[in-house]
């Protein structure tokens, strides 16, 4: 066994502390969702409730009330718009960087470098030309604005991504198949896609969490209650007028569980689609 050095300590000790740090507030919204609005307010906190109680979850999961109704209402239109914008945008990262990976053509360097150009600059600079621009194209409270403008932000690094994969996959491969009869299509489709499947779940991940989390350009977009997003619905509905805290809490547990349920599972795609699309850019 290697010798344990003070640097080995160290090292664990700092990931301790980050651990802590990541862990903490999701276990404390987990007590707090357990409680009552009165023991959720009073001071001296209660780590661990006297009285833990599913209240909160019944509430929000139950088709046959109010709050229930709209809680999944809520939900299903945060799915629809994740899942539409991970579709669509995997559909476009893949060819696109595969054309940056493949082909040669004039300006290929400096139109992929515009591409990421974009990342400079932090998302709400473009939040008043992006409303004017889907003001004039009709589609301000519809899904459609949101699943354009989640693209327009997600792209640039997906086709990153995506680039470092193929460059990584040997021409040779597509070659060899295409002098065994496939034409360009068939071997990209047979060959490269099958080898890249890691970059592309890593992809879909990040696209999908990117839509799935997103408050600001929701809230601006749409005004009508029954087609927002989780986000913004949870904000109006526990906040508007009374912080409802157990509620809320077991709101955001609720919504976080798709992400950290989906990172957990597809964790060794999206480190490794990292790593590889490092390696050229």
């Amino acid at each position: 066994m290697k010798r344990l050095t003070r640097w080995h300590v160290m090292g664990w000790v700092f990931l301790a502390v980050l651990l802590i740090f990541a862990v903490a507030p999701m276990i404390w919204m987990l007590i707090t969702s357990f409680k009552s609005q009165f023991a959720a307010l009073k001071y001296p906190p209660e780590f661990i409730p006297q009285n833990p109680n599913l209240e909160q979850y019944e509430r929000l999961l139950s088709p046959k009330n109010d709050v229930g109704r709209q809680f999944l209402r809520y939900m299903l239109n945060s799915i629809f718009v994740s899942t539409a914008t991970t579709i669509f945008g995997v559909a476009v990262a893949v060819p696109a960087a595969y054309a940056f990976a493949r082909f040669k053509f004039p300006g290929r360097q400096a139109l992929f470098f515009s591409v990421l150009f974009r990342n400079m600059f932090p998302a709400v600079v473009f939040l008043m030309p992006l409303f004017i621009m889907m003001r004039w194209m009709g589609l301000v409270n519809t899904y459609s604005s949101l699943i354009i403008t989640y693209l327009t932000f997600g792209l640039p690094l997906s086709i990153w991504l995506l680039k470092g994969f193929y460059d990584n996959i040997p021409v040779e491969l597509e070659q060899a198949a295409r002098m065994d009869g496939c034409t360009r299509f068939q071997a990209f489709y047979m060959v490269v896609m099958p080898l890249s499947a890691p970059g592309i779940i890593a992809t879909a991940i990040y696209s999908f969490i990117t839509a799935w989390n997103e408050y600001v350009y929701a809230l601006t977009f749409l005004n009508d209650d029954e087609k927002l997003t989780l986000p913004v619905g949870q904000q109006r509905f526990f906040t508007e007028y009374a912080t409802n805290w157990p509620g809320l809490m077991a709101a955001s547990f609720i919504m976080s569980v798709p992400v950290v349920v989906m990172f957990l599972v597809l964790q060794k795609y999206f480190v490794r689609a990292l790593t590889e699309g490092a390696v050229k850019a």
